[in-house]
């Protein structure tokens, strides 16, 4: 049992070590001229859509059988963009889950034109496909330019899988590929 704790402690302790803290309203500006930068990526957790998973009768492209942003989501998505246009911020593409509340969200932002991915969807009912569609995620952004900038909208257990970071709704990863292409997380982002 001293081994398991030790182990779980270690292991903790080497995973926290690779998590960004979050960004304080001062360290905003310092993190969008991160976001400035040739190569860096950005993962968004959907913005504000009440409750956990989704109905048992969901169906992609039918907003009816799932969680939908509410008013205070639009809003949040609307207000996200905007600070990113003013921040000059560019993106050479716009990856969206193909669930309601992401497609909404990406279009909400008006960042670009949004293509939808299949690899961006929720596994959070079927985590058997968490490995392939993480790869699948990473084989989509190495296959990019080294110095584009994308943005993906996707669900917080692709984020977890990706990163570690267990976000919040709206929150921003800023990450890209570093040396041998491991994932290089920058900085945390709530606009």
């Amino acid at each position: 049992m001293r081994s398991f704790i030790r182990n779980t402690i270690v292991a903790l302790t080497f995973v926290c070590s690779f998590v960004p803290h979050s960004i304080k309203a001062a360290d905003v500006p310092h993190s969008l001229d991160i976001w400035r930068q040739p190569g860096v990526h950005a993962l968004m957790r959907h913005a504000i859509a009440p409750g956990t998973g989704d109905p048992k009768n969901f169906a992609i492209g039918d907003c009816n059988t799932q969680r939908n942003l509410d008013e205070a989501g639009r809003n949040q998505a609307r207000a996200i963009g905007a600070r990113v246009r003013e921040a000059g911020i560019l993106l050479d593409v716009v990856l969206s889950s193909q669930w309601c509340r992401c497609l909404e969200t990406a279009k909400l932002l008006g960042l670009g034109n949004v293509i939808e991915t299949p690899a961006l969807n929720s596994f959070f009912r079927d985590g058997s496909t968490k490995k392939i569609q993480t790869d699948q995620i990473i084989d989509r952004l190495r296959a990019l330019p080294e110095d584009s900038n994308a943005l993906l909208i996707t669900h917080q257990v692709n984020i977890t899988a990706l990163t570690g970071v267990y976000p919040s709704s709206g929150e921003i990863i800023l990450f890209r590929f570093g040396d041998n292409d491991v994932l290089e997380m920058l900085a945390r982002l709530t606009l």
